[in-house]
């Protein structure tokens, strides 16, 4: 299934270090599954969460993600877990000030914030500790590290 979300992938012009990433961030998410969760989408939404760097690599490649998905006819559910996996989302007023188009991007289901927990673990293809990423979001708002603080205690609650 994976091989399928990475032919994906390069078609839509990922490069190779953005599918290896992609991948890593789909085997940690999949720690967190489980009877509440759905595995499919969870590996999907982690698969294709970064299709949106084969526009560009700047904060805009979740909502560029997101409409890539769109065209591609996934479905509403995957188009959100792409939308809103940035650090631990954006509010619309957040997005604003950024420059995105403004609308919610707070992960909401559990295979969303799943998926932003699993992307906050990996940088590049390695996978870090979440004190690891809390070290390198110092020059983020105290809001923003709070909120991804918050997702990976509630996420990794999933894993015990």
């Amino acid at each position: 299934m994976r091989e399928s979300y990475e032919n994906i992938l390069f078609s839509a012009g990922c490069d190779a270090g953005v599918v290896k990433h992609c991948r890593v961030v789909a085997e940690t998410a999949m720690q967190f599954s489980g009877d509440s969760v759905d595995d499919s989408l969870v590996c999907a939404g982690s698969m294709l969460h970064d299709i949106g760097r084969s526009k560009t690599h700047d904060i805009s490649h979740a909502q560029e993600g997101a409409e890539i998905c769109r065209r591609l006819g996934e479905s509403d559910a995957l188009r959100k877990i792409v939308l809103k996996h940035t650090g631990a989302g954006l509010t619309a007023d957040e997005c604003t000030i950024l420059g995105l188009e403004p609308i919610d991007c707070m992960p909401q289901t559990l295979e969303e914030k799943i998926v932003a927990h699993a992307d906050n673990l990996v940088k590049s293809s390695k996978v870090i500790t979440i004190e690891e990423r809390m070290m390198r979001i110092a020059d983020l708002s105290t809001r923003s590290k709070r909120r991804i603080w918050r997702l990976a205690m509630e996420v990794e609650l999933l894993s015990e």
